[in-house]
């Protein structure tokens, strides 16, 4: 069966590609051909890039304030970032031609898709999703006899974002999914009530796949070992998160290093477009093959650091949504590996061992369920 996939645009987040490999890689197992619906990402309003220039030029002369001005990678320099990243989903993940603006679902027709799957990650949250309505499908003529699911999905969030309209909109097209499947525990309750459907609680795909795979990526790209031991991967660094670092690998006895881009375009301008570089995602792969220990405040930090067996703390990122690592930590029995500040008791954790005897089989089973959940949806 030929399936559609539609996720998130691409960028140079590495949990967002590897997810969309990572479901390519189990329906592919299944016995089907997937293909990700490639879309644009969202751009800067003119008029946002207007007032933030003005705002930023006023920072600089008249406060003195060390800040760039043009916060937007022209397209050249967007290339330039998302070299790397841009060559792994050339190579790896199967997709249609760029759909430039959602008007061109209008055109997917002639892909001959049998079935469609929503997701996975936060394709339902809307301060994420370039529109809502396209993720619940509604691109889809009333009487195609393709069939609509959902993998995974994602609102982000424990909480109700939608609002009065996108709610009613996307009630009616989720009557209308054969199978729903979410990521999180909170979001069986969200489908229930605001939905008015049944949801089942399934694996982020990329926990579907064998870390081997994962190691013959690495492999393939002939990337060197990590020139350290304590492998950071945080999204949001703060001076806070920082110094628990320092302290972490102290009390450790570990050299720690990362494996993301030095800082953002927004942060760093187009002075030091270098920095701005994403390294390979094989590079990232292979950080957590080599870490001793993982300090991430990424969901998918934390999955890697589950699926290739590292002993890890996941810092609690409200601003990406909590409900996250709670749902996928107590699936797996590691509710204690999520902090919310930097006291003793969090340094404490760091000597906690991980009976990964025990997650591996949890994780099996939860494995076998997800799958259960693909076979049955797409089966006739």
């Amino acid at each position: 069966m030929k399936i559609g996939i539609v996720t998130l645009p691409f960028n140079w987040n590495y949990g967002g590609i590897l997810q969309t490999y990572a479901l390519q890689h189990a329906l592919k197992e299944l016995g089907h051909e997937a293909v990700t619906i490639n879309r644009n990402t969202v751009l800067m309003p003119f008029k946002m890039k207007v007032l933030s220039f003005v705002r930023r030029a006023i920072l600089r002369v008249v406060f003195r304030k060390d800040v760039v001005l043009r916060t937007w990678p022209t397209k050249h320099e967007e290339k330039l970032i998302r070299q790397h990243t841009d060559r792994f989903i050339a190579e790896h993940v199967a997709t249609t031609n760029l759909f430039r603006s959602e008007a061109d679902f209008n055109t997917i027709d002639k892909y001959g898709f049998e079935a469609y799957v929503s997701g996975s990650d936060q394709v339902w949250r809307p301060k994420y999703s370039p529109s809502l309505k396209n993720h619940f499908l509604g691109f889809l003529a009333n009487d195609s006899h393709a069939k609509r699911i959902s993998y995974a999905a994602s609102f982000g969030v424990d909480n109700w974002e939608f609002n009065e309209q996108d709610t009613k909109i996307c009630s009616d097209l989720a009557q209308k999914y054969k199978a729903i499947s979410v990521r999180e525990d909170s979001a069986i309750d969200l489908c229930k009530k605001q939905l008015g459907v049944d949801a089942q609680l399934v694996l982020d795909p990329t926990m579907l796949v064998l870390n081997e795979n994962y190691i013959a990526l690495v492999e393939k790209d002939g990337i060197e070992k990590m020139p350290g031991s304590l492998f950071n991967y945080v999204l949001d660094l703060t001076p806070e998160k920082e110094q628990f670092i320092y302290e972490a690998a102290r009390q450790l006895g570990l050299v720690a290093f990362s494996s993301t881009a030095k800082g953002s375009f927004r942060d760093l301008g187009k002075n030091k477009l270098n920095d701005c570089i994403f390294p390979p995602i094989t590079q990232w792969l292979r950080s957590f093959m080599d870490a001793e220990f993982v300090i991430t405040d990424s969901f998918h930090g934390t999955a890697f650091s589950i699926i290739f067996n590292k002993p890890f703390i996941s810092i609690g990122n409200k601003k990406r949504g909590i409900t996250r690592f709670s749902s996928l930590l107590k699936m797996l029995g590691l509710e204690d590996r999520l902090i919310f500040d930097f006291g003793a008791d969090s340094l404490n954790k760091l000597n906690n061992t991980i009976d990964f005897e025990a997650v591996n089989k949890k994780l099996e089973t939860q494995k076998k369920e997800s799958f259960n959940f693909l076979r049955n949806a797409l089966a006739d």
